[in-house]
C-alpha cells in the first residue's frame, strides 16, 4: 500500500481530498529492527478518550490513544518484540456523556464480523498479480474511441457468493472454489464479466451484504483477502472481467460499527430528517462531511486498487439523491434552492467519479438509480454524474410484467416492447435481470412467464433474445440461465438440479448459444449507446404481439430482428426490407420443424422490397443478409 507523509495526510482527510485514507487511518504494523511497531489510528472528534483493547493489550483499559488533530483524529504507536497479526482489537471509546463504546476498527482489513465485529491487525499482502493481459484488454475496450464507449460486448452474471454453491453441510464454497468452479462454466456460457453481491463483512446476512459493517474487510466466511485477489485475478486471466456491488449510501446499526461511532452521529447525518432510512432501518452517510467523503471515496478506491476488480455497482443512488427519499411530506427539509435534491450527495458524486475516472479511466461505475434523475451517465465536466452505465429498471419492471400477462391480453401492453426506445440514448443503460426482480413474491423469470410450460419454455427464450439483441448492455442474475422456477433463496445454493431435466438444460445451452451469438456479432453490442445503431421495422403490430427492427455494427454490418409474443404462429407476415437478396437465419429461439424456411428470398411490388415468412409462437428469428454466397450456421440446425 502506498505510504504517506503523515502531516498531509491528516491535512487531506480533512479537507475532504484523502483518497489513500486507508493507508494513514486504523491499524498499521511495520518492523524497526527487533521490534515492530503497530499504528493505530481513528477519527472520533467527539469521544472524551480512545484507547485500543484487545487480545494482546486486555479488553478492560487496553493501550491509550492521544489526540492527534483537533478535529478528531486519535493515534498511538504500540512498540512490542513480536508481531501481532492475527489478534484481535476493537476502539474504545469513551463518549462524551461517559458511556464506553466497543468500536470495530473502520478502517481494519479483516473483522471476525458476526456479533462481536473485533478487528484483525493484518500484514501487508504480497499478492502478485498475473492478470497484465487482462487488464490491457481493459485499457483498450472500456476506453472511448471513435465517439464510441464501451464498443465491445458487456453480458455480467450477477451472483450472490454467499448462495451460488453450497458443501453438504450447508457452508458457502470459498473464493478459491469458486474461481475454479467459475473459470470453465462462465467461459463455456458466454459471459463476459461476473458482479458480485457487496463482498464487504456484514453481520447480517439476510442483507445479501448491503448492510456493511466494516467496510475494507472482504467477508471472512469466504476466505482472507489474499484469497480474494485470487479470485480475481484468476476470473482474469481467463478473460473474465469482475465487478462488485458497493453500498455508499446507508449503514447498519450494529453496536461494534460506524452507528454513533464516538457517542454521536458521526459517519451518519446529524438531523433527523435526513439521518435515518425508515425502509431499511439503518443510517445515511452525512455525505457533507469532508471526512466522509474520504472514507467513501477511499473505499471505492481501495477494491479498485488493492483487488483489481474492474468497476464497482454503485448501490441506492436515488436514495442518496433526493432528501425525501422514502419520507412523507412533512418529513424531510428542502434544500437551500428550496428542492428535492440532495445537493450534497450530487457534489459526492461528482467527486467520487472524477476520482475513480482520474486513476482508473477504464473502471466501470454502474449506478442503481431507479428515477428519471437526469444525466447520470453524462460527465461531471458536463453537468451529469459522471456514472459509466445506468441499470434500466423501467425497461425490466414493464418487459417483466408483459410476459406475465397471457398472449391475449399483451396488445394491450405493447408500449412495453417500444417505449424503452423513446429515451434508450438518454443515457447509457444496462438491462437487468436483477437479483430485486426475483425475490420477495416476484418469481423467477421463467415463472413470472403467463402460460402452461411449454408456452413458459418458448417465451423465456424469445424473452432472452429480445434483451440480448435490444440497445444496452445485458446482465442476467445466476440461476436464470437454465429457467430456475424457485425465487432466490439467499440461504440456498442455486437449483442445478434442475439440469437433469431435458427441457432446463436446453435452456441452458440455449442460452450458452444466444450469448455466443451476441459476442461474435458486433451488430448487438458495437453502438448501444447510437442511433445509428438499430431501427425499427415493425413498431406498432400490437395485435400480433410482434416487434422487427434492424441492428447495425460500424462498418453497415446488419443483423434483422423479429421476436413475436403470440400465442400462436404467424403465417404470412410480411418483412419489409431494403435491400434485396437472399436472407439466412442465423439465429431461431425455437427447434426447427417442419414448414418452416431457413433462408427467404426477397420480393417486390409496390409496397417495396419484403419477404414472407413464418413466425412460429413465442420465438425470435434473427436474419442476416447473404453476401458472396456465405451461409451461416443456425442453433437447432440437424
Amino acid at each position: 500500500m502506498k505510504k504517506t507523509d503523515t502531516a498531509l495526510s491528516q491535512y487531506l482527510f480533512h479537507q475532504g481530498t484523502n483518497f489513500h485514507a486507508y493507508t494513514y487511518l486504523g491499524c498499521h504494523e511495520s518492523r524497526e529492527g527487533e521490534q515492530y511497531h503497530v499504528t493505530f489510528r481513528t477519527w472520533a472528534p467527539n469521544a472524551a478518550s480512545v484507547s485500543v483493547v484487545g487480545d494482546p493489550f486486555g479488553w478492560e483499559e487496553g493501550f491509550p490513544l492521544s489526540r492527534a488533530t483537533d478535529r478528531g483524529v486519535w493515534e498511538g504507536v504500540y512498540v512490542c518484540p513480536a508481531s501481532l497479526v492475527g489478534t484481535r482489537y476493537k476502539f474504545r471509546i469513551t463518549a462524551a456523556d461517559g458511556r464506553i463504546l466497543l468500536r470495530g476498527d473502520p478502517y481494519a482489513f479483516s473483522s471476525e464480523g458476526g456479533a462481536g465485529g473485533a478487528s484483525f491487525v493484518t500484514k501487508e499482502s504480497d499478492y502478485t498479480f498475473r492478470d497484465g493481459e487482462w487488464m490491457e484488454h481493459r485499457r483498450r475496450t472500456v476506453c472511448e474511441k471513435e465517439g464510441e464507449f464501451l464498443s465491445a460486448p458487456l453480458h455480467i452474471y450477477e451472483m450472490h457468493a454467499l448462495s451460488f454453491l453450497r458443501h453438504e453441510d450447508g457452508s458457502p464454497y470459498s473464493y478459491r472454489e469458486l474461481a475454479d468452479f467459475l473459470v470453465p462454466y462462465l467461459k463455456r456460457m458466454g459471459y463476459t464479466h461476473v458482479e458480485l453481491l457487496p463482498l464487504a463483512e456484514h453481520p447480517f446476512e439476510g442483507s445479501w451484504g448491503y448492510q456493511i459493517g466494516a467496510y475494507y474487510a472482504p467477508h471472512s466466511h469466504l476466505g482472507s483477502s489474499d484469497d480474494l485477489r485470487y479470485f480475481v485475478d484468476t476470473l482474469h486471466r481467463a478473460g473474465i472481467g469482475v465487478l462488485m456491488d458497493w453500498v455508499p449510501a446507508h449503514f447498519p446499526k450494529d453496536e461494534w460499527g460506524l452507528y454513533e461511532f464516538d457517542g454521536k452521529p458521526l459517519y451518519e447525518y446529524q438531523g433527523y430528517d435526513r439521518m435515518e432510512s425508515r425502509g431499511w432501518g439503518t443510517r445515511y452517510f452525512d455525505l457533507g462531511r469532508e471526512e466522509v467523503q474520504c472514507f467513501l471515496v477511499s473505499n471505492a478506491l481501495y477494491w479498485l486498487r488493492e483487488f483489481h476488480l474492474d468497476g464497482l455497482r454503485v448501490d441506492a443512488v436515488a436514495a442518496m439523491l433526493y432528501r425525501d427519499y422514502d419520507r412523507a411530506e412533512g418529513e424531510w427539509t428542502p434544500n437551500s434552492y428550496g428542492g428535492r435534491e440532495n445537493l450534497e450527495a450530487i457534489s459526492f458524486f461528482h467527486k467520487l467519479n472524477a476520482a475513480v475516472s482520474q486513476e482508473f479511466p477504464d473502471a466501470l461505475m454502474i449506478a442503481e438509480e431507479s428515477t428519471a434523475f437526469p444525466a447520470v451517465t453524462t460527465p461531471a465536466s458536463e453537468g451529469g454524474l459522471g456514472f459509466s452505465l445506468k441499470w434500466n429498471m423501467g425497461f425490466a419492471n414493464d418487459f417483466f410484467s408483459y410476459l406475465g400477462r397471457d398472449p391475449i391480453f399483451r396488445r394491450y401492453h405493447h408500449t412495453a416492447l417500444t417505449f424503452p426506445m423513446m429515451y434508450a440514448y438518454s443515457e447509457r443503460y444496462v438491462l437487468p435481470i436483477s437479483h430485486d426482480e426475483v425475490v420477495y413474491g416476484k418469481r423467477s423469470l421463467f415463472s413470472k412467464i403467463a402460460g402452461n410450460r411449454d408456452a413458459k419454455f418458448s417465451t423465456f427464450r424469445a424473452a432472452m433474445t429480445f434483451i440480448m439483441t435490444f440497445p444496452g448492455k445485458k446482465m442476467t442474475f445466476m440461476g436464470t440461465e437454465f429457467g430456475q422456477e424457485n425465487e432466490w433463496n439467499h440461504m440456498a445454493a442455486v437449483e442445478f438440479s434442475l439440469l437433469d431435466d431435458p427441457r432446463h438444460r436446453d435452456l441452458l445451452e440455449f442460452t450458452a448459444a444466444l450469448n455466443r451469438f451476441y459476442l461474435t456479432t458486433p451488430a448487438l453490442w458495437e453502438r448501444d449507446f447510437s442511433p445509428e445503431g438499430f431501427s425499427w421495422i415493425d413498431v406498432d403490430n400490437a395485435d400480433r404481439n410482434l416487434v422487427a427492427y434492424r441492428r447495425r455494427d460500424a462498418r453497415g454490418g446488419e443483423i434483422i430482428v423479429v421476436i413475436s409474443f403470440s400465442g400462436s404462429d404467424l403465417y404470412d407476415y410480411r418483412l419489409s426490407l431494403v435491400e434485396e437478396g437472399v436472407y439466412d437465419t442465423v439465429f431461431f429461439s425455437g427447434e426447427w420443424s417442419e414448414g418452416y424456411e431457413k433462408e427467404f428470398r426477397t420480393q417486390r411490388d409496390e409496397g417495396g422490397v419484403y419477404l414472407m415468412m413464418r413466425v412460429p409462437a413465442c420465438s425470435a428469428v434473427l436474419l442476416r443478409r447473404r453476401e458472396d454466397g456465405v451461409c451461416f450456421t443456425v442453433r437447432g440446425e440437424a
